[in-house]
């Protein structure tokens, strides 16, 4: 069997009912010098059988024998890809006809690991109204803006890399990163100081449809992402952000007052009070209450994971 140009790498969990369109988006691309590897993380309802009974692309479905993260997954995909160009595919993505085309053109003329934009869609709701569809927006702006210092930090569900680079940065780190966040950015930044250049590529843009959806699920990734933040700084010796510095700004002292005594049931049980009365805030104070919770999520967990690593440190 001769080797495709590129390989599609999907890490999945519970998937089997966003893989069709996502299979659909894959089998219209203009570039069909491709496999599509299906990283099944567990298959719990059926994710394999979807893969199987597709016939129109050249697909295959690798299936871990039990739900073990989307690192785990990622490994076991790129360890199964065959192609030259690795491209890192989420499943919640809806792909234009050049996807794949984009992202190998990428790669014609120089070494690169490159970051596709993703653009998040939302339902008509209160948190996407006041809160979500502007964050994201912002988000957006600040992935095309950023310099080559700092673009590995947006390494995540639309990326791609020759198999050469896989190789030499080597696996996701799944065992220092068992919550939401920084396994990516964790790979983007080892990546980086191999000396490849890491750019944002807006030809290799795809729609999200995995975003957060409300302003409990959005704080929760929070503070697990702001856990996640302290355990890469301390895995690479860095600080990032200050985030654990003493707040200078009314805004952040009001962030630091509001993270006290935030764990992760609390941050939950706050953002579903949230939830029920943004309808019927005004747009500003509503905007500014989720603000408030998210950055505060982040801080508490960044917290929480620095006093955790501290009290498992032996003293000397």
């Amino acid at each position: 069997m001769s080797r495709p140009r590129t390989s599609v790498v999907v890490p999945t969990y519970r998937g089997a009912h966003r893989l069709p369109a996502l299979l659909d988006g894959l089998a219209a691309q203009s570039d069909d010098d491709l496999e599509v590897v299906i990283a099944v993380d567990g298959d719990v309802d059926g994710s394999a059988a979807v893969v199987e009974a597709r016939t129109d692309l050249p697909v295959r479905a690798v299936v871990l024998p039990r739900n073990q993260g989307r690192s785990a997954a990622l490994n076991a995909g790129f360890a199964a890809a065959r192609g030259e160009l690795l491209v890192r595919c989420d499943d919640d993505l809806e792909l234009s006809p050049g996807y794949v085309a984009a992202h190998v053109a990428a790669h014609a003329s120089a070494r690169v690991g490159v970051i596709g934009p993703c653009r998040n869609v939302y339902d008509d709701t209160a948190y996407a109204r006041v809160f979500g569809t502007d964050a994201d927006q912002r988000l957006l702006q600040a992935q095309l803006s950023a310099g080559p210092e700092t673009a590995w930090r947006f390494w995540g569900g639309n990326v791609s890399v020759t198999r050469e680079d896989q190789e030499r940065v080597g696996e996701y780190d799944h065992r220092t990163f068992d919550r939401y966040g920084w396994e990516d950015a964790d790979w983007g930044y080892r990546l980086w100081r191999t000396g490849c250049p890491v750019v944002v590529d807006p030809r290799a843009w795809a729609v999200h449809h995995g975003a957060a959806i409300s302003a409990a699920t959005r704080a929760g990734r929070a503070f697990d992402s702001g856990w996640s933040q302290a355990l890469f700084e301390r895995k690479h010796d860095l600080d990032l952000d200050q985030r654990g510095a003493a707040p200078h700004s009314p805004w952040q002292r009001l962030v630091s007052r509001y993270a006290d005594g935030l764990d992760a049931a609390e941050v939950r049980r706050r953002g579903e009070r949230a939830d029920d009365h943004l309808a019927r805030w005004p747009r500003y104070l509503a905007r500014k209450r989720v603000a408030l919770l998210v950055e505060a999520a982040a801080r508490s967990g960044y917290l929480s994971a620095t006093r955790s690593a501290t009290e498992r440190t032996p003293t000397p």
